[in-house]
C-alpha cells in the first residue's frame, strides 16, 4: 500500500462515522424527485463543514449543487443521487450512494492538490422520475468535469454493468360515461386499456430479446357501476439505446391506438421528461475501481446476466468519462432494488458496509486515475 493509499485510508476511517450518520439522516428523512430539500442540504452541510465550496441551484434545479475542493487541473466528480421512491423510500439506496461519495470526497481533499486534482461532487435530483442529470448535462454542467463516477447498491458486485435506454410516455383515452345498467350509449375508457395491454402481450414475442415493455393504469374509473369516460395509462419501454426505444415506441403506441379504435374512444399522448440514455463504461476508470474494491473485500463473481435497469448516469456518460459499479447488499434476489426489504437494508448494516466500500474504494481509484500518466493525460485531453 503506497503512502498516498494510506493517508487516504486513514482519512476516509476517521470521517465513517459521519459519513454513515449522513446515510442514516438521509434514509430517515425520504424525499421525491426535485423535492429533496433536506436531503440536499444535509449533504451540503456536511461538505461545506468539511471546507467544500458549493454552487446551489444549479441547470435551474433547487436542490442540485456541485461542491468543490482543491485547485488540481484535473476536474473528478462524484454523483450524490438524492431522491426516494415514493411509498416505499430509499428502496433503491440514494442514501448510500449519497454517503459512499461524501466519504471519496472527504478523503481525497486533504489531498487534492498534491494529486493535481480538483474533487467536485454533483447534488443530482430526480433519478427515479425527471432525470436530473439530463438537465444538468444539457445546461452544461459536467463540461468543466474531466471524468466522473458513482457506486450504486444491488445485490451482486459488478463493475461494469449493463444499463439500458429508457424513455416513457403517457397514454389518455377520453370516452363517453354512462349508468353501467344502461351502457350502450356509453365509450369505457377503461377498456380501451385492457385492450391495448392485450395488444402489447401479443407484441412481446416479436419483440428481439432484452426489450422491456412496462405499464400501468394510473386512472381507470372509480365505481363499478359507472362506465368510466376518463383513463391513463403510463408506459415505460427500455432497449439497448434510446433510437431503438423510439423505434419499439412505434409499434407499442398501435397498440394503444388499436384500443381506441377498438372502443371508439380518442387517445392522446405524452412524452414524460424522463430520458435514460444508453451507458458507456470508462475502459481505464473499470480496472482501477475493481482493484481497489477487491482490496477493501469486494469479489466480483462471473455472473451470467448483468442486466440491470436504466440511470441518468448513462447521460453523463455520454458526455464525458464515467463509471457506475454496483457492489451488492446481502440479500436474496427477491429483495432487490425497488423493494421495502432492500429500503431497509439501506438504512441498516448492508448500508453502512457498502458506504465503507464504494466510498473507499471510489477515492483510492481516483487517486490511481491522479497518479497515471496515461489516463491523466487522456482526461485532460478531452479539455484542450
Amino acid at each position: 500500500m503506497s503512502d498516498i493509499t494510506e493517508r487516504i485510508t486513514r482519512e476516509f476511517d476517521k470521517n465513517l462515522d459521519q459519513v454513515t450518520g449522513l446515510s442514516h439522516a438521509i434514509h430517515a428523512t425520504p424525499e421525491l424527485a426535485f423535492e429533496e430539500y433536506e436531503t440536499s442540504a444535509s449533504i451540503l452541510g456536511v461538505l461545506e463543514g468539511s471546507g467544500f465550496t458549493a454552487e446551489r441551484g444549479i441547470a435551474g434545479l433547487e436542490t442540485a449543487f456541485v461542491a468543490s475542493a482543491g485547485s488540481g487541473d484535473l476536474a473528478f466528480g462524484l454523483c450524490a443521487e438524492m431522491d426516494a421512491l415514493p411509498d416505499i423510500g430509499h428502496g433503491c439506496g440514494h442514501n448510500v450512494i449519497a454517503a459512499a461519495a461524501v466519504g471519496a470526497a472527504l478523503a481525497l481533499a486533504p489531498f487534492a492538490d498534491e494529486l493535481g486534482l480538483t474533487v467536485q461532487v454533483f447534488g443530482t435530483p430526480a433519478e427515479e422520475s425527471g432525470t436530473g442529470k439530463e438537465v444538468m448535462v444539457n445546461r452544461g454542467v459536467f463540461d468543466r468535469t474531466h471524468a466522473a463516477m458513482m457506486v450504486h447498491p444491488q445485490v451482486k458486485d459488478v463493475v461494469i454493468p449493463q444499463l439500458r435506454a429508457s424513455r416513457s410516455w403517457r397514454v389518455t383515452y377520453t370516452g363517453r360515461g354512462g349508468h353501467a345498467s344502461r351502457p350502450w350509449s356509453a365509450l369505457n375508457a377503461a377498456d380501451a386499456t385492457v385492450l391495448a395491454q392485450t395488444g402489447i402481450g401479443l407484441l412481446r414475442q416479436q419483440l428481439r430479446d432484452g426489450i422491456r415493455v412496462h405499464h400501468v393504469v394510473r386512472e381507470a374509473g372509480s365505481a363499478v357501476n359507472v362506465i368510466a369516460d376518463h383513463a391513463v395509462a403510463d408506459c415505460m419501454i427500455r432497449c439497448d439505446t434510446i433510437a431503438e426505444v423510439d423505434e419499439v415506441w412505434e409499434r407499442v403506441k398501435l397498440c394503444f391506438d388499436a384500443g381506441a379504435v377498438a372502443t371508439g374512444t380518442s387517445v392522446g399522448y405524452e412524452c414524460l421528461p424522463s430520458i435514460y440514455r444508453e451507458f458507456r463504461h470508462d475502459q481505464d476508470l473499470a480496472p482501477l475501481f475493481e482493484k481497489n474494491a477487491r482490496a477493501v473485500g469486494r469479489t466480483f463473481p462471473d455472473y451470467p446476466d448483468k442486466m440491470f435497469g436504466s440511470t441518468d448516469m448513462g447521460n453523463v456518460s455520454l458526455r464525458i468519462p464515467a463509471l457506475h459499479p454496483m457492489l451488492s447488499f446481502n440479500l436474496p434476489p427477491e429483495d432487490g432494488n425497488h423493494t421495502a426489504a432492500f429500503a431497509a437494508a439501506a438504512g441498516g448494516p448492508e448500508g453502512d458496509r457498502f458506504v465503507r466500500d464504494a466510498g473507499l474504494a471510489m477515492a483510492l481509484t481516483i487517486a490511481d486515475v491522479a497518479q497515471s500518466e496515461s489516463v491523466r493525460a487522456r482526461l485532460l485531453q478531452r479539455s484542450s
